[in-house]
């Protein structure tokens, strides 16, 4: 059979590592393939980067729109990134012209994935973006392919290396999460600006594409709840510690009986799951389905290797002729969906409130929660500390931290709660509220 020839937009690190893993397991992916793959032609800001790559006798496309649609290549590679130009018009150019199409943009994806999938559906070929989620794990396969026939109730994990990194140096190290940002900076995990990691945006737009996948719903990153870990501290990872649990920066989507809950934010789950175990840059997705025992992927979500791996996984499924629905069914029969307001969320809470050395304080908060008719699982009281003044003569105490689990309620009813107890003037400062997540 005739060799896969493939195009590559994008000779950065995962590119160029694309390129030495198709020559390095070329006989590999032949025999497994039933058909050799091969690089024939490629495309980069520079043409005379050093990037350690022999590319003699593969030819140079001068724009990646003119290598989407060379007749010489049946299998268009992006890896430039971006959801805008050059990387979306090329795509679609590959799709029109009929030729397969393998990337690892999530942004792009998640902004623009319906009208690509759609063009891949009309030109009967294949849009595979197995890297683009996770990238050495393969959710996006399992989802699509290996669940096809299970009902899925939630898909939830750690989809940021960058964060799950600065929440595990805060918890072993008992750092600051300024501290950890740092030294994540400076080690190579965190962007000059990290806002969109730490923010939780790119969570968000892997969560909205497994969310498709999942529930058969359109894409949709609008649609999801977003809160980053800036407000995260030491005090709350060692009260996590202290009850239980531990803080990690989740995307959860999940079937509930008001709609598909899409959701991001820093969670406090059982130290016992295996979502828990969990630390440094690695990522993990659970999935929980009906009639199956959950399933957890744990492995690298990031770096060239692994981002490489599952581009040449996607590419040899072409050369294989498997073409799966992007979405997992055909974009017409994707439902639409809404983003669920959070008031409507339905779980346990942790709440860290600063409680005034007052009389009744403690009466008072208890009262504000039971007319929200919420229930506390348990609570635990911090010392105040104490100062005098210079006669030596006690001073008066700083507010008590008082933390607080609660059984499920909703998420109208705690802020309901903290607005009251805030009225009330018993508590300073911000309370502290994150969710919880059972396993």
């Amino acid at each position: 059979m005739d060799a896969l020839r493939v195009g590559i937009a994008g000779l950065g690190t995962v590119g160029a590592e694309v390129v030495r893993v198709i020559e390095r397991q070329q006989r590999t992916l032949a025999a497994r393939c039933g058909r050799p793959i091969r690089v024939v032609a490629v495309t980069a800001r520079s043409k005379t980067k050093k990037r350690g790559l022999d590319l003699r006798g593969i030819a140079w496309a001068k724009s990646p729109l003119a290598l989407a649609t060379d007749p010489n290549i049946d299998c268009f590679v992006e890896l430039i990134g971006g959801a805008g130009d050059p990387a979306g018009p090329a795509i679609e150019a590959a799709l029109a012209a009929g030729k397969s199409v393998v990337t690892a943009n999530k942004a792009l994806v998640a902004k623009h994935g319906l009208k690509l999938a759609a063009l891949a559906e009309k030109h009967a070929v294949a849009l595979n973006y197995e890297a683009a989620v996770g990238a050495a794990i393969p959710v996006i396969k399992t989802l699509r392919e290996g669940l096809a026939g299970t009902d899925i109730e939630r898909v939830y994990g750690i989809l940021n290396g960058t964060c799950n990194y600065i929440l595990t140096r805060m918890e072993q190290e008992g750092l600051s999460f300024d501290a950890c940002l740092a030294d994540a900076q400076r080690l190579g995990y965190a962007e000059a600006d990290p806002t969109f990691d730490i923010d939780g945006h790119d969570t968000a737009q892997k969560l909205s594409i497994l969310a498709s996948l999942a529930f058969g719903t359109k894409v949709s990153e609008s649609s999801v709840y977003v809160e980053g870990i800036r407000s995260i501290t030491p005090e709350d990872l060692r009260a996590a510690d202290d009850l239980g649990y531990r803080v990690k920066l989740l995307g959860v989507a999940v079937r509930t009986a008001k709609g598909i809950e899409q959701r991001v934010h820093p969670t406090m789950v059982p130290k016992a799951s295996s979502i828990a175990q969990v630390m440094g840059v690695t990522n993990a997705v659970s999935i929980d389905g009906d009639g199956i025992a959950p399933i957890t992927l744990v492995g690298a979500g990031a770096g060239s290797a692994a981002t490489a791996s599952a581009v040449v996984a996607d590419i040899a499924d072409v050369a294989r002729g498997i073409r799966a629905e992007p979405f997992g069914r055909p974009v017409a029969k994707l439902a639409a969906i809404s983003k669920a307001p959070m008031q409507r969320h339905e779980g346990g809470y942790y709440l860290r409130l600063l409680a005034r050395d007052h009389a009744g304080t403690a009466a008072t908060i208890a009262t504000r929660l039971a007319e929200q008719e919420i229930s506390i699982e348990s609570i635990v009281q911090r010392h105040a500390a104490s100062t005098t003044d210079g006669a030596g003569t006690p001073a008066k105490s700083s507010p008590v931290p008082v933390i607080l689990i609660t059984y499920a309620t909703s998420e109208d009813a705690v802020r309901r709660a903290i607005q009251a107890v805030q009225r009330d003037k018993v508590i300073s400062g911000r309370p502290q509220v994150i969710r919880i997540e059972k396993n």
